[in-house]
C-alpha cells in the first residue's frame, strides 16, 4: 500500500494533483480546498489507496488526520471512497465529530451526495467511533482536541452556526475565506459572502 507520497507538484487543478516522485507520476485526488501549493512546489502528501476491480486510485490529504478520517468514514456501510472525500472536503474532522456528537442528521446532509438517511446511517455506525476521529487543525496534522479548540476555523463555523446559519452554508461561506486568518476576519468574509 502507498501511505506517503514526497515530490514536486506538475500538475493541479481543483480534487486533482500529479505529483511527480522520481520521474514518475502519481495522479492524487485531493480535497478541492486543501491548499497544495502551485506548480513546482514540494509536497508531502498522505495517501490512501483504493483498489477496486477495474481501477486503483489514490486519495492524497495533507496531513495524517485527514486522510485517517477518510479512511474511517470507509468504514461506515455504502460510504466509498468518492463519498469519504466529498465528507472529509465539505465538514472537515472537527465539523464531523462535531454532527455525530450532537447527531445533527440535517448537518451532515451538508455532505454532498448524502441524504437524511445516510446522515442517520452516519451517526449511527461513526458514534462508538467518534473518539477515534481525528480532530483537525489548520494544518490538517491532527492535533489534540485541546489545540483544535484554538483554530480559527473552528471558531468561526461555530460562530456562523450561533447566528443560525446552516453547516453548508457555512462551509460554502468560508471556502473563500482564508483558514489561517483569525477567526474575526474569517466571520466578516463568510458573513459577506452570505449576504
Amino acid at each position: 500500500m502507498i501511505a506517503l507520497l514526497r515530490g514536486t507538484v506538475a500538475h493541479l487543478e481543483p480534487g486533482r494533483v500529479v505529483l511527480d516522485v522520481g520521474g514518475v507520476g502519481y495522479l492524487v485526488r485531493v480535497p478541492s480546498g486543501a491548499r497544495l501549493g502551485g506548480v513546482g512546489t514540494e509536497l508531502v502528501l498522505h495517501t490512501h489507496l483504493a483498489v477496486r476491480e477495474d481501477a486503483m486510485d489514490l486519495y492524497g490529504f495533507p496531513g495524517v488526520g485527514d486522510r485517517d478520517l477518510f479512511q474511517l468514514l470507509l468504514s461506515v456501510s455504502g460510504v466509498g471512497p468518492k463519498l469519504a472525500l466529498a465528507a472529509v472536503d465539505t465538514l472537515g474532522a472537527d465539523g464531523i465529530r462535531a454532527a455525530v456528537i450532537a447527531e445533527d442528521v440535517t448537518g451532515l446532509t451538508a455532505i454532498p451526495g448524502v441524504g437524511k438517511k445516510g446522515a442517520q446511517r452516519l451517526v449511527l455506525e461513526l458514534r462508538s467511533k467518534v473518539g477515534m476521529l481525528p480532530s483537525a487543525s489548520p494544518s490538517g496534522n491532527g492535533l489534540p482536541a485541546a489545540a483544535a479548540a484554538d483554530d480559527p476555523r473552528s471558531e468561526a463555523r461555530q460562530a456562523l452556526s450561533a447566528l443560525g446559519y446552516g453547516a453548508a452554508e457555512v462551509e460554502h461561506a468560508l471556502r473563500g475565506v482564508p483558514a489561517d486568518e483569525p477567526a474575526e476576519v474569517q466571520i466578516r468574509g463568510a458573513l459577506r459572502g452570505l449576504g
